[in-house]
């Protein structure tokens, strides 16, 4: 019993859903008064006057500038890239991938006062001031031009630099 209504409504929804599929598409000719002494006609297909086809203009490109950001993995293999050029006012992201805390300074090891600023915990601005734990970033906006070096105060071996144009 079950089975037979449900058979039932699936023919009943198919054969609706046919009926509004095909209803917007099918018009049939329009119909013609005719006289009991003439012949059926046909009417000739109007036509659409032709119209030459433009092309398609093309919305103008974005003017908006690609922000590139500026990053630093620091792996157990050190920093990558081991150089990288800013524009003056860039931010540099330095990312920790690696297995231990990551503490960025600008050289020289230990004083940390090569970036030319002052402040900081103990010489320049530039300078994490703690160690950054694996999976964690410290980000630096430098705004002087020059060519910077800096290094793992927790690892001394681990250096880059920046070169800020």
């Amino acid at each position: 019993m079950n089975k037979t209504i449900i058979a039932i409504v699936i023919v009943a929804v198919v054969a609706l859903g046919g009926y509004f599929l095909f209803k917007g598409s099918y018009q049939p000719a329009p119909a013609v008064p005719q006289t009991s002494n003439q012949q059926p006609t046909t009417q000739p297909p109007i036509s659409e006057p032709s119209v030459p086809e433009q092309p398609v203009q093309q919305p103008p490109v974005s003017q908006t500038p690609v922000v590139k950001e500026n990053v630093v993995t620091y792996t157990d293999n050190g920093y990558s890239p081991s150089t990288l050029k800013v524009k003056n006012g860039g931010t540099v992201i330095f990312k920790n991938q690696s297995s231990r805390a990551m503490w960025t300074a600008s050289a020289v090891h230990p004083t940390h006062r090569g970036y030319p600023t002052t402040g900081g915990c103990l010489g320049s601005t530039f300078d994490t001031c703690t160690g950054v734990q694996s999976g964690g970033s410290w980000s630096f906006k430098f705004d002087i031009s020059g060519t910077w070096k800096y290094h793992n105060h927790l690892n001394p071996g681990d250096t880059g630099t920046i070169v800020v144009e």
